[in-house]
């Protein structure tokens, strides 16, 4: 299932910033949640639990179930790249990873809420589904019916951005538009995990 409690409690139990609205709160609570988080020392963690704790700060950080996890590691086992690299490429390929990252949206929840209710197109074309998968080439823009609501219009005044777009996103804030012009590769995505210890933790 997917986490759907408090977003900056996450950040919390992970131990980094997740979101961007999180980094605010985690600077003043830079321990982890609940009655014994100031008392927990996050370097006693054993080996599998520091493995555990970066698959799951992978999942928090695109919001995947655990199944959907799986799904694309087994994925990534069968691409012909280094597992781990693959494995981000394709959760930064989904299309509700890619709203957030143009800028489109403020955090990767609402990425995901913008397209579960149809306010996203890819080629002109309604996709409701966040774990579609695009592909180099293919436009994704903002419906025109819902260009007027007030999350896409800060989007469109550049609110959400990053202060660096993606290389491998061609952006047009002002349009709601973008263009995915490559294949993400593992250097240009910025996620605060180490893909290496995801690999040991499937592969244990």
């Amino acid at each position: 299932m997917r986490y759907t409690g408090p977003k900056v409690r996450l950040s919390r139990r992970a131990g980094v910033p997740l979101t961007r609205k999180a980094v605010r709160y985690f600077e003043e609570r830079p321990y982890p949640p609940g009655e014994h988080g100031r008392k927990t020392n996050r370097r006693q963690t054993g080996d599998y639990g520091l493995r555990l704790m970066e698959k799951q700060k992978l999942r928090w950080y695109y919001d995947v179930s655990e199944r959907q996890m799986r799904r694309y590691w087994d994925m990534a086992l069968r691409s012909p790249g280094r597992s781990g690299a693959e494995l981000v490429v394709l959760l930064e390929s989904r299309l509700a990873s890619l709203v957030l990252r143009s800028g489109l949206a403020p955090s990767i929840y609402a990425a995901r809420q913008y397209v579960a209710h149809g306010h996203i197109t890819v080629d002109g074309r309604k996709v409701d589904i966040p774990s579609y998968l695009v592909k180099p080439g293919q436009v994704i823009a903002v419906r025109e019916r819902s260009r007027a609501m007030q999350p896409f219009v800060a989007a469109a005044e550049g609110i959400y951005a990053d202060e660096r777009i993606a290389s491998y996103l061609d952006v047009n804030h002002a349009d709601l538009r973008f263009t995915v012009v490559s294949r993400p590769l593992r250097e240009q995505i910025v996620v605060p995990v180490d893909e290496q210890m995801v690999v040991e933790f499937y592969s244990r």
